[in-house]
């Protein structure tokens, strides 16, 4: 086999999209057909490519004790979790709905931890009643609340403290959570203290330390920088009694969105693994946009095509804002190509959306085989933080969702309807 089909495997296996006779396709279904069959906007997701990405994490860290919980605020519709936790995940969930998704999806409650900046009394009361595997606390205040709930209902709920290390991930700063300036988690110089604060409170047990410093990070040494840092940490907090059992190095592993080299699942163990082995902390893991985002597509139609004055292309698909908001939010780059092969002359257009907000764009100067109304679009890496960030600003409705497994398609979630949109109103 020639190094160049090994490459185009190994990325088709990852991805789950591959062209056949010409035509973008999703583990051999064509999405043309998918599309026609389901209308668009539409969702498309690879099981075979979230499986394939799910073991290469799962195999990278397999020579040390850990647990992999899927972060679910990446993607979490119910079918996706269902098929992560068939693959052996846990869960890692941000709400009491994701809680709830969690458990309709299968995962018991110890394959839970509960992690959120702002977790309400009752999604506290709710995670202490299930006995997750562990509440990842922001601050003081935090355990405080939970040592009250946990008091009153006799027991004792375990917890991991967030530890904030200012270390800057050098990703975009909107997805940036580890610097002393945002809002998560606490100083790392405080820990001891607050740790020697609750060490006889009788509700809260802290079992474990929680560091996550940001996201799509594509540059590995703030990773080791946390991971040496929080493993010194709950080193000192065992020698002075802590019973502290793990620690959570959270997620953050970026994907490629441009084609440029990102590492790999090998690169990112051979990061942290070196600052655990030996310490006999169990490790845990939250790893989602690595999952879950190069197995998705978002499949538009173009409504219209127009040139302003300048020579200004617009494109306009009947998907923007409402269905992807990541462009919008983080100026985020998302490929953007043709389903079909079209032989057409190569133009500059900007891909907007049919949204009543100029900043309805989904990719700007791109550069594609002149497009016309009528054709099917493809905006790649797409299966986080798409759907799941989805409005229903203008009165739009949600896009379906469909998930391809072993040659075969299916609707996960169904495209919603006006009634839909409207039952809660009176």
């Amino acid at each position: 086999m020639r190094r160049w089909d090994k490459i185009i495997r190994l990325i088709v296996t990852e991805t789950g999209f591959s062209r056949k006779g010409g035509a973008l396709a999703c583990d051999g279904v064509a999405l043309r057909a998918v599309a026609a069959a389901e209308n668009t906007p539409l969702y498309v997701y690879s099981a075979a490519a979230i499986s394939a990405r799910y073991r290469a994490i799962a195999d990278a860290f397999a020579s040390y004790p850990h647990s992999i919980h899927y972060a679910l605020k990446a993607n979490s519709t119910l079918a996706i979790a269902r098929l992560l936790r068939s693959l052996g995940a846990g869960a890692d969930a941000n709400s009491g709905g994701e809680i709830d998704v969690a458990l309709r999806a299968g995962f018991i409650p110890t394959e839970i931890v509960f992690t959120g900046v702002g977790k309400t009394s009752a999604e506290l009361a709710q995670a202490i009643d299930l006995g997750v595997m562990t509440i990842n606390a922001e601050s003081t205040g935090e355990i405080e609340r939970i040592d009250a709930l946990a008091r009153a209902r006799e027991t004792r709920a375990r917890v991991a403290l967030r530890v904030n290390p200012d270390i800057d991930a050098r990703s975009h700063p909107h997805i940036s959570t580890g610097l002393k300036t945002n809002k998560f988690g606490v100083p790392i110089g405080a820990v001891v203290e607050i740790c020697r604060q609750f060490a006889a409170a009788p509700g809260v047990e802290i079992v474990g330390l929680h560091i996550h410093v940001g996201s799509q990070i594509t540059d590995l040494e703030p990773l080791r920088q946390a991971s040496e840092a929080i493993v010194t940490l709950a080193r000192q907090l065992r020698d002075a009694g802590v019973p502290i059992d793990h620690v959570d190095l959270g997620g953050g592993l970026g994907i490629s969105y441009d084609g440029t080299p990102v590492p790999s699942a090998r690169d990112y163990a051979d990061a942290l693994l070196p600052a655990v082995r030996g310490s006999g902390l169990k490790l845990v893991l939250e790893p989602g946009r690595n999952v879950i985002a190069p197995a998705g597509v978002l499949l538009s139609r173009v409504i219209d095509v127009k040139e302003q004055p300048g020579g200004r292309l617009f494109v306009i698909l009947d998907a923007g804002m409402t269905e992807l908001m990541r462009p919008m939010l983080y100026s985020a780059y998302h490929r953007i190509e043709h389903v079909d092969a079209v032989e057409r002359p190569e133009t500059v257009c900007d891909i907007v959306g049919p949204l009543c907000e100029s900043s309805d764009t989904l990719g700007t100067d791109r550069p594609l085989a002149r497009p016309e109304v009528g054709d099917l679009m493809a905006v790649r890496d797409t299966g986080a933080y798409g759907a799941v960030m989805a409005s229903n600003y203008n009165r739009r409705l949600m896009p379906a969702e469909v998930l391809v497994d072993d040659g075969r398609w299916s609707v996960i979630r169904r495209r919603q309807t006006i009634d839909d949109l409207l039952a809660l109103e009176t």
